[in-house]
């Protein structure tokens, strides 16, 4: 096993600390971890680690950002590869509650009650739901649907998804990030095929 406090390139070492950060923080939350703790748990000295990161607000907003990034590009490489309208919205779901399922700390972190408390940091997790909606919404095909009409039909789909890995995160009920994929696709395909602005479909039949 490596020794964590060996002498590590710097891009390595601050790879790291922030696999280190997002566990502790995810675990604890923003105002019950301290840097020493993460140094401890990185098995570093306090001043390396401020030589990456000048404060704990600013490893937290890293790490939420860099949270923001894989999530979406996660969904963006799934759905783009879908080759029909009900694949897509399979795959969307299926590649956000799989990511949930193998990094739950990082859900924690973005959606948990550190950042909804915090402006700074709760803008960023709104910014991040916006940004899935915007993807989804690009996919749902209304004929004479105003945009509006799209984009609150997308944060319905996004808010059926936050929930639904909170209950995943917390191990409460089903834990096949497949199977949740299933049925949460399976109720959101029929249920947009049955909205009126006349025929609903998403991204094609």
């Amino acid at each position: 096993m490596a020794n964590p406090s060996a002498r590590l390139p710097a891009e390595q070492r601050r790879s790291q600390l922030l696999d280190v950060a997002i566990e502790i923080f995810g675990d604890r939350g923003f105002h019950a971890t301290s840097m020493d703790d993460i140094a401890v748990a990185a098995g570093v000295t306090k001043p390396v680690l401020y030589q990456h990161f000048p404060s704990k607000r600013a490893l937290y907003r890293e790490l939420l950002d860099d949270v923001d990034r894989r999530l979406t590009d996660r969904i963006v490489t799934a759905t783009g590869g879908a080759a029909s309208g009900r694949e897509r919205v399979q795959e969307g779901f299926a590649a956000y509650f799989r990511f949930v399922a193998d990094h739950r700390a990082a859900f924690r972190l973005l959606f948990g009650a550190s950042v909804r408390n915090d402006p700074e940091f709760a803008s960023v997790a709104e910014a991040t739901i916006e940004r899935i909606a915007d993807l989804i919404a690009a996919l749902i095909d209304i004929d004479a649907a105003a945009p509006e009409h799209r984009r609150t039909l997308a944060h319905a789909m996004v808010g059926m998804a936050e929930s639904t890995s909170r209950q995943l995160v917390n191990d409460e009920g089903e834990d096949d990030p497949d199977r949740l994929a299933g049925w949460l696709a399976e109720m959101a395909w029929f249920g947009l095929r049955g909205v009126r602005a006349d025929e609903t479909i998403l991204g094609g039949s």
